[in-house]
């Protein structure tokens, strides 16, 4: 496994329901932020020429605790498993509470694929290489 990457965000009104809580859906929002800025880190890319083209194949949101309007959260992200064609990573959001005050878990798989054929394609070594250095 990869060492994490940190990204601290804050929750803005329009993430939240009337309860002033972080509405269930936006969980995979933040892990999709948390997710392109460790791959802007590695190197990876999604667009331009050399862009890689991965299609999510399981996302798992695990709720620890309610993050609430206008709170600082830190989102992590560490590769735990590179296959031929996939990658798992794990996300976590903890609040200003540090490693005591964890928020969700989002575990996500994608596949890299071919994008005429949508079938899955090996990761390039070279990648593979970057997604377990951090």
């Amino acid at each position: 496994m990869s060492s994490p990457f940190t990204h601290r965000f804050r929750v803005r009104y329009a993430e939240v329901d009337l309860q002033s809580v972080v509405f269930n859906s936006r969980y995979l929002e933040y892990a999709d932020l948390i997710l392109t800025e460790f791959w802007r880190v590695l190197g990876l890319h999604y667009t331009d020429d050399d862009a890689m083209e991965f299609h999510v194949a399981k996302a798992v949101v695990e709720f620890k605790q309610p993050i609430r309007a206008d709170e600082e959260i830190d989102g992590t992200a560490a590769t735990t498993r590179i296959g031929s064609s996939s990658v798992t990573t794990e996300i976590r959001f903890y609040g200003m509470g540090g490693a005591d005050d964890l928020r969700s878990v989002v575990e996500l798989v994608h596949v890299h694929v071919d994008l005429e054929s949508g079938k899955p394609i090996p990761i390039p070594e070279d990648a593979k290489a970057r997604l377990l250095a951090k």
